[in-house]
């Protein structure tokens, strides 16, 4: 008798702990599953995915996996296939948060997205001009874009601690083709024109690159914007930074015509007159030494790199040809003779 409630305690026990690890290995395996389930960030900037009319649920995966949409690429995968929706993920281009789970992806991508609306943003507009883009393809008013640009809250590190004014964001929205919703606000229109800055300083380990410049980034960030609206032909980047550094480094006003029709409020000038270099800004670098207080306009890749990594010269001058390229002179007697053979 004795023996046999030994046995049967013995048995108890053992269900006991069998009922105790197979509970302690569920909540395991559920903590894991919600691991790899949930956001992989709290962020909620929007990135922009395509995917294509061919791609396989692993491609898919790979996608999502690139733009740190999802943890596990495996996990996507067998999530999808165990409910059976894996051949059903619908190509297309896509605005996804970066705070939305697996089952949130899964359910984007089997119901489709609705219509994108795209907008090119040219290397070199300002923020009036990218206001007046905004409102012309029916995105944001004037107004409401401006209101955004100096009250909404966009935390960046590489962002100027600076006045919440019209200037704040000059500069620094990248120029590239964007792809949207057509009800996206325009704070997240703001939003993904500053991530696109922000990749573009990490993959070139910008902030290295203005150091050994001797610059910040915000003083690179203005110098490109110069470089932006003064060069036309792309291998002269380099040189009219060179002319820009030189004149720096020697104490001379960077004397540069962009500036001067930014310190107007106007977006372009066929000619700037004698009376027009009075306008009293610090933005106008004929009466004002060093570079401006902000950017002018938005620098594309090749101009912000030309402003960290300007060509070994010792120009100090430089004027337009007609055909938009330009003469690169050591002195200013050499720049004035130049100018005087233009002019006949």
């Amino acid at each position: 008798m004795a023996g046999s409630v030994a046995r049967n305690s013995n048995h108890l026990v053992r269900l006991i702990v069998c009922a105790g690890l197979l509970s302690f290995l569920t909540g395991c395996i559920g903590l894991i599953l919600s691991y790899f389930l949930a956001p992989p960030t709290i962020e909620e900037a929007p990135v922009v995915i395509k995917i294509p009319s061919n791609a396989t649920t692993g491609d898919i995966a790979a996608i999502l996996r690139e733009n740190d949409l999802i943890r596990n690429e495996k996990v996507f995968i067998l999530y999808t296939r165990f409910l059976g929706i894996d051949h059903a993920l619908k190509a297309g281009t896509y605005e996804i948060s970066g705070s939305v789970s697996v089952p949130e992806l899964a359910e984007l991508l089997l119901r489709g997205q609705p219509e994108v609306v795209s907008f090119t943003v040219p290397e070199g507009y300002n923020l009036q001009q990218i206001a007046d883009l905004l409102e012309e393809q029916g995105l944001a008013s004037r107004k409401v874009f401006f209101d955004a640009v100096t009250q909404g809250e966009f935390n960046y590190s590489f962002l100027p601690d600076l006045n919440m004014d019209k200037h704040r964001l000059e500069g620094y929205l990248f120029p590239d083709t964007y792809h949207i919703g057509p009800q996206t606000s325009v704070n997240t229109i703001i939003k993904l024109m500053l991530e696109r800055f922000q990749k573009f300083l990490n993959q070139h380990h910008y902030r290295d690159l203005a150091e050994q410049a001797g610059l910040t980034v915000h003083e690179a960030v203005t110098l490109a914007s110069l470089i932006e609206r003064e060069a036309q032909k792309s291998y002269e980047r380099p040189l009219i930074s060179s002319v820009l550094h030189n004149r720096l480094k020697k104490g001379m006003p960077l004397q540069v015509d962009a500036t001067v029709i930014y310190a107007l409020g106007k977006t372009h000038k066929d000619q700037v007159l004698l009376k027009d270099l009075e306008v009293d800004s610090p933005y106008n670098t004929y009466k004002y030494y060093g570079l401006p207080p902000g950017p002018i306009a938005c620098p594309g890749e090749e101009s912000l790199l030309a402003a960290v990594q300007p060509a070994s010269t010792d120009y100090l001058y430089y004027v337009a040809k007609p055909d938009g390229s330009h003469h690169f002179s050591h002195t200013l007697a050499e720049h004035n003779l130049y100018k005087s053979r233009l002019a006949n």
